[in-house]
């Protein structure tokens, strides 16, 4: 497993990053490596962490100085870092009988991290519990309430996590598999961090049941959206997009049929803009990142960008995206593309997520 840094950023950087720094984080396949890179608004490396295989993405500490790299699903390892390469990183694993399935969050003042996983001798999911003080010792695992849970989230009560349950029932001997597609139960389950009880739950309507819920973002008004991945017959077009507000029934959005169309019944990742009140989902399926008003749902217009996935808030426009083509944009609603990466040095393949880390407070 290889755990030494490389490319390791400036010294300055090293001991603290600057105020209002703006970095992003990813995962890629460079040339014929596995890596993780912390970039600056101009998409260059900052810190390079090499990975054993393919990463997908990330927890990240509330300051943005720690984060970790989960395996992309049926993963088994994750790697701890400090972002700005002070601290060599560390490598975990899942249990033997679990494995990661990409995403997690930290919880409890960054005390304790919380990983997406499956049982899936036991056909259940689970969060595991890592002790983050104790080198990310795994304390404990709660029930997600489905299968297949996928991103977390930490709602902004800080004691809530949203889990985004995709009900595919799926197990390592037989790879990504899909075992049981007739009897998927996509759900959102709210999960109090403390206890592990799940103190709220929502589905969609059942004929929608082939709807996997997977990739999750909070916007400013404290509501959930989701993006979903269509498991049913090709020629369906249901929508794709949704928002939960606590006490309330989902709601999905799918704008225009062209737009619906565009995202090829699969959303790869949902981020907001820095005022969390426009939300983008990408589709690497349909080439295309959708954008959606937070309060009302209505799409604002569309970026298209062949393999698309990644999408996090923009440092210059509204969106930064990236492509498993190794190009770099930031666009937004109505607004022209600002190319950053088109054809890079050497082959990359940015991977599915692209996270903006937070910035630290310029002190007095």
């Amino acid at each position: 497993m290889l755990l030494a840094a490389a490319g390791v950023a400036p010294k300055a950087l090293a001991a603290a990053p600057e105020p209002d720094l703006v970095r992003y984080l990813t995962a890629r396949k460079r040339d014929a490596r596995f890596e993780v890179a912390v970039l600056d608004e101009a998409g260059r490396d900052l810190l390079v962490v090499p990975l054993e295989a393919r990463g997908h993405s990330f927890a990240i500490a509330g300051d943005g100085r720690r984060a970790i790299a989960f395996a992309r699903q049926p993963g088994r390892f994750a790697v701890a870092f400090d972002t700005t390469g002070a601290e060599a990183p560390t490598a975990f694993a899942s249990q033997p009988d679990r494995h990661f399935f990409g995403h997690g969050a930290f919880a409890d003042g960054d005390r304790l991290l919380f990983a997406t996983e499956n049982d899936y001798d036991g056909a259940r999911g689970v969060a595991g519990v890592y002790d983050v003080a104790a080198g990310m010792r795994r304390i404990g695992e709660f029930a997600t309430g489905g299968l297949d849970p996928h991103e977390a989230v930490l709602m902004p009560d800080g004691r809530t996590l949203c889990i985004a349950n995709g009900g595919v029932l799926t197990h390592p001997d037989y790879g990504k598999l899909e075992l049981n597609l007739d009897t998927m139960a996509p759900s959102l389950s709210y999960v109090d961090v403390t206890t592990g009880d799940i103190v709220e739950q929502v589905s969609v309507d059942p004929s929608l049941h082939q709807l996997a819920f997977h990739h999750l973002a909070v916007d400013a008004y404290g509501a959930v959206w989701f993006g979903g991945q269509y498991h049913g017959p090709r020629g369906d077009r249901p929508p794709v997009v949704g928002r939960h507000r606590r006490g309330r029934e989902p709601e999905l959005f799918s704008g225009s049929d062209d737009v619906l169309r565009d995202l090829g019944n699969y959303i790869g990742s949902v981020a907001v803009d820095s005022s969390g009140t426009t939300v983008a989902t990408s589709s690497p399926v349909g080439g295309n990142v959708a954008y959606w008003d937070a309060a009302t749902g209505r799409c604002l217009g569309t970026t298209a960008l062949r393999d698309v996935c990644g999408v996090a808030a923009g440092s210059a426009e509204p969106f930064r995206l990236t492509s498993g083509y190794g190009e770099m944009q930031e666009s937004g609603p109505g607004m022209p593309t600002d190319v950053l990466i088109d054809a890079p040095d050497e082959p990359t393949a940015w991977d599915n997520h692209l996270r903006r880390l937070p910035t630290e407070p310029a002190s007095g």
